[in-house]
C-alpha cells in the first residue's frame, strides 16, 4: 500500500501538502504548532483534520507492519504462496489480515487439530475435492490404526477438518460478517430473574428489543452492552440460519455424491460451532468500536465549547457548593482567582438556618465587594439558588448594589478537590472549600480550571466510563491541547496544569518553568525560556508562540506571532512606516487596509511571507493580548429563579445548551432540572444530528412542551409551531 497516496485520497489534499503533513509529523512537530505555524506547508489544514490525518496514518502504518509480520510468520512455515501475498496485499483492515493469517495462526487444542494429529488430514483433503467415484467408506478404511478404531471414527475426524478449513476461510468469514450486518437483527431482553431487579426501569426498553444491525444507533448499542456488562439484559444477533449455512457452504460445495454430504454436513457444523459465535463478537465488537468512536466525537464535540466558554474577567467572585446537612462552603476569589475568604453557612434543610447565613454573606459580600456569585448544580442547589435569588433581592433593595448569580456545571469539582493537584494547591484547605473555589474560579476561566480535571468527570458526554480508555484519553487530550494552545498561555501565570497542554511541553517541563519562575521571578522575554531545565531548541520552537508575556520588553512576546517570524513582522510594520510601539499603543488599526491597498501578493513577497501567516501576524499586530473566547456570548447572570413546577406548557424560555447527545440535547432553562429536546423537535427540517444544529454553550429559545414533575422530567422543543 503507497501510504501517502491513501492518505492524499481520503483527505482530498494535494499531494505536496500530504507530504509535507507527513514529513512534519515524522520530524516531531505538534499538531497545533503544523496548524498555526506551517499553513503554507499544508495548505492552512485546520487541527481537527490534521489528528484525523494523524489517527489514520498511525492505523495504516500498523496494518503494514502486521501485513509484514503475517508474512513473515506464513514464510517461516513454508507456506507462503503468490496468492497469500495478492490478498494481504489487497487487504485494506487489520481485520481482513487476521482473516488471511486464521488458517496458519498457531491453534489451541481443537476437535480439528486432534483428528489431523491422528493422520486424517489426508481423508479430509481427498473427501474435500468431492470426486463422484470416491467411496468414503472404503477410503476410510485405510486410516484405521490404533488411534482411529473405525471407519465412523475416521469420517467424523475428517468432517472435524473439514469444518475448520472452511471456519478459517477469509472470503466466507468476510461473506458471513456482511450478511450479519446487513441482515442481521440485535435482540435483547431481560437475562433470568433480572426484572424485577431493575427496580428503575434503566433497561425497560430493552426488555423486549430488537432492530436491524444495519441501522442501531450508537448510543443503543452502548446501552445494550452496558446492560449485558451489568447482568441486567441478554443480547445476541438473529440472522436466518438456513441461509447463512447456505453461504457457508457455498464456496466449497460440488457436486461430488458422498463426499458432497460430508462437506454440506461439515460447512453446516462449522457455522454452528465455530463461526457463528465467532462472526456475531466480531460484528458487535464492531459496533462498539463504531458507536465508542461516535461517542468519543460526541465528548469532543461538547468539550471544546465548554472549555471555549468566555472568561468572567476581572469580577471578585463568590463560589457557592451546595449542600444539605454539611452546610454550603463559600469561598470568595478577586480577580484573578486568589482566595480571600472562605466559610460555611446553613440555609438549607436541614438546619434551615436563613436569616443567620444572610447575616454573614450580606457581611462578606460588602467586605470584599462581591460581584457574582457562581453556585454549583449539584445536590441542594435548588435550596440554594431559591436563597441565593432572596439575598440577592434584599441586597440590593438595602444597598442598591447589584449582584447577579450563575449555576455553575460543578461536574468534576469533587473530583478536583479530592485530587492530588486540590491538595498541592490548597493544602490547608478540606475538600469541600477547595470545591467551593474550582467552583468559581471555572466562571472566571472555565479553560484554566476544567483543565485541572480529567475530562471524563467533567460530564458532557455519553457512556464515558464504557470507552476505550486509552482512545478517549488521546481524543480528549486532543481536545485539551488544541484549546489551551488557540487561546495562548499566559507564561506568568500559568499553572503547571495549563502549562503542561502547551505545544511541545510536559508536566516535567511545566513544573520547570514555574520553579523558574517562582526562583527569578517574571518573564520578561520568550527567550527566557531556554534557560529553562529540559526546555531545549526543538521545545522552545513548538511552544514559544503559544505562549504571552503582558507587559514584557517585546510587545510581540504578547501576541501568537512566533519569535521565527519577528523580523518578517517587523518588516512589515516598517513597509507601511509603523512601529512596534505603534503596536502596543494599538495606532495602526488601518493596517490591513494599507495591505489590501497595496497588494497582499505584493505585501507578502517584500517580507518573505506566505499569505496566510502575513494575515495571521496582521491579526496579532493590531489587537495583541487578545482572548478569541472574548467574542462568543458570555454566561447570563440571574437574577430570579424558577422551580419546575412553575412551568407550564407552552411557555416559552432562553435555554443554554448543556450537553449534545446522538438522541437530543439538554438545555439548562433556569430551573433545577436540565430539559431535553429530541432530535425530532429540534428543526423543521431533517437532521442527521443534533450537533448539526447546537452545540454546548450555545443560547437557544425553547418552548415547553411537555412537564413531568413527579418524574422531575421536562420535555422542550424548539419548533414555534409545535409550542
Amino acid at each position: 500500500m503507497d501510504i501517502l497516496q491513501t492518505i492524499t485520497s481520503e483527505f482530498n489534499l494535494n499531494p505536496t501538502h500530504a507530504k509535507n503533513i507527513v514529513s512534519l509529523i515524522d520530524e516531531g512537530n505538534t499538531i497545533p504548532f503544523i496548524a498555526r505555524y506551517r499553513k503554507e506547508m499544508t495548505g492552512a489544514c485546520d487541527d481537527q483534520v490534521l489528528r484525523e490525518l494523524f489517527d489514520r496514518l498511525t492505523y495504516l502504518r500498523n496494518l503494514e507492519k502486521r501485513k509484514e509480520e503475517v508474512v513473515s510468520a506464513i514464510t517461516e512455515q513454508g507456506k507462503m504462496t503468490d496468492e497469500i501475498t495478492a490478498a494481504l496485499g489487497k487487504a485494506v483492515t487489520l481485520t481482513e489480515v487476521e482473516d488471511i493469517y486464521r488458517p496458519y495462526k498457531q491453534k489451541r487444542k481443537t476437535r480439528a487439530s486432534v483428528a489431523i494429529a491422528k493422520g486424517l488430514q489426508p481423508l479430509a483433503d481427498r473427501i474435500l475435492k468431492q470426486d463422484k467415484t470416491l467411496s468414503v467408506t472404503a477410503e476410510a478404511e485405510n486410516y484405521l490404526s490404533g488411534e482411529v478404531a473405525t471407519v465412523t471414527e475416521a469420517i467424523d475426524g475428517a468432517r472435524d477438518i473439514i469444518a475448520e478449513i472452511i471456519s478459517d476461510d477469509a472470503a466466507t468469514r468476510k461473506k458471513l460478517r456482511n450478511f450479519f450486518f446487513n441482515h442481521g437483527e440485535i435482540t435483547s431482553s431481560y437475562a433470568k430473574g433480572k426484572a424485577e431487579a431493575d427496580e428503575k426501569k434503566t433497561y425497560g426498553m430493552y426488555a423486549d428489543y430488537a432492530e436491524p444491525v444495519s441501522e442501531v444507533k450508537s448510543h443503543r448499542v452502548l446501552a445494550l452492552n452496558r446492560g449485558e456488562k451489568e447482568e441486567f439484559l441478554k443480547v445476541s444477533i438473529v440472522v436466518d440460519t438456513d441461509f447463512a449455512k447456505r453461504i457457508t457452504a457455498a464456496s466449497f460445495l460440488k457436486d461430488g455424491g458422498e463426499s458432497s454430504k460430508i462437506v454440506k454436513e461439515a460447512a453446516e457444523d462449522g457455522y454452528d460451532r465455530l463461526i457463528a459465535p465467532s462472526v456475531e463478537r466480531e460484528v458487535r465488537s464492531q459496533l462498539f468500536e463504531t458507536a465508542s468512536e461516535q461517542a468519543i466525537k460526541m465528548f469532543e464535540l461538547n468539550l471544546k465549547p465548554l472549555l471555549m466558554q468566555p472568561p468572567v474577567k476581572d469580577k471578585i467572585t463568590m463560589g457557592w457548593d451546595p449542600a444539605f446537612r454539611t452546610g454550603c462552603k463559600i469561598c470568595v476569589v478577586d480577580g484573578t482567582g486568589k482566595v480571600l475568604d472562605k466559610t460555611v453557612v446553613f440555609p438549607t434543610p436541614p438546619q434551615n438556618k436563613t436569616e443567620e447565613a444572610k447575616t454573614v454573606l450580606k457581611a462578606l459580600i460588602a467586605k470584599h465587594g462581591v460581584e457574582v456569585i457562581s453556585c454549583g448544580n449539584g445536590t441542594a442547589s435548588k435550596e440554594s439558588e431559591i436563597f441565593i435569588a432572596e439575598l440577592i433581592k434584599e441586597i440590593k433593595a438595602e444597598t442598591g448594589r447589584e449582584v447577579g448569580y450563575v449555576i455553575v456545571n460543578e461536574a468534576g469539582a469533587s473530583v478536583y478537590s479530592a485530587s492530588a493537584l486540590g491538595a498541592e494547591e490548597f493544602p490547608d484547605y478540606d475538600v469541600t472549600a477547595r470545591s467551593a473555589v474550582s467552583i468559581a474560579r471555572r466562571l472566571q476561566d472555565p479553560l484554566a480550571e476544567l483543565i485541572k480535571i480529567d475530562p471524563k468527570s467533567i460530564g458532557v458526554g455519553q457512556y464515558q466510563h464504557d470507552m476505550n480508555e486509552k482512545r478517549l484519553d488521546g481524543a480528549l487530550s486532543g481536545v485539551l491541547e488544541d484549546c489551551v494552545n488557540s487561546v495562548g498561555v499566559d507564561l506568568n501565570t500559568a499553572s503547571v496544569s495549563l502549562l503542561k497542554f502547551v505545544a511541545g511541553l510536559n508536566s516535567s517541563v511545566a513544573k520547570n518553568i514555574v520553579a523558574y519562575r517562582e526562583e527569578n521571578g517574571r518573564f520578561k522575554t520568550r527567550k527566557q525560556l531556554l534557560k529553562v531545565p529540559k526546555l531545549g531548541e526543538k521545545a522552545y520552537t513548538q511552544c514559544a508562540g503559544f505562549l504571552r508575556i503582558d507587559g514584557g520588553e517585546n510587545i510581540l512576546d504578547n501576541t501568537a506571532v512566533h519569535p521565527e517570524s519577528y523580523a518578517k513582522a517587523e518588516k512589515l510594520l516598517s513597509l507601511f512606516s509603523y512601529t512596534k510601539e505603534d503596536v502596543k499603543a494599538r495606532r495602526i488599526s488601518d493596517l490591513r487596509d494599507k495591505i489590501k491597498a497595496y497588494g497582499e501578493d505584493k505585501a507578502a513577497k517584500e517580507t518573505e511571507l506566505d499569505k496566510a501567516t502575513m494575515n495571521d501576524i496582521v491579526t496579532e499586530l493590531m489587537k495583541p493580548g487578545r482572548d478569541i473566547r472574548e467574542g462568543l456570548p458570555a454566561p447570563t447572570l440571574r437574577k430570579d429563579v424558577m422551580g419546575i413546577e412553575d412551568l407550564k406548557t407552552g411557555m416559552e424560555l432562553t435555554g443554554t445548551v448543556r450537553n449534545v447527545v446522538d438522541f437530543g440535547a439538554f438545555i439548562d432553562i433556569g430551573v433545577h432540572q436540565d430539559g431535553l429536546v429530541h432530535i425530532s423537535e429540534i428543526t423543521e427540517r431533517y437532521i442527521k444530528h443534533p450537533s448539526e444544529v447546537l452545540k454546548v454553550g450555545q443560547v437557544v429559545q425553547v418552548w415547553i412542551k411537555d412537564v413531568d414533575v413527579k418524574k422531575n422530567r421536562i420535555g422542550l422543543t424548539m419548533k414555534k409551531k409545535n409550542k
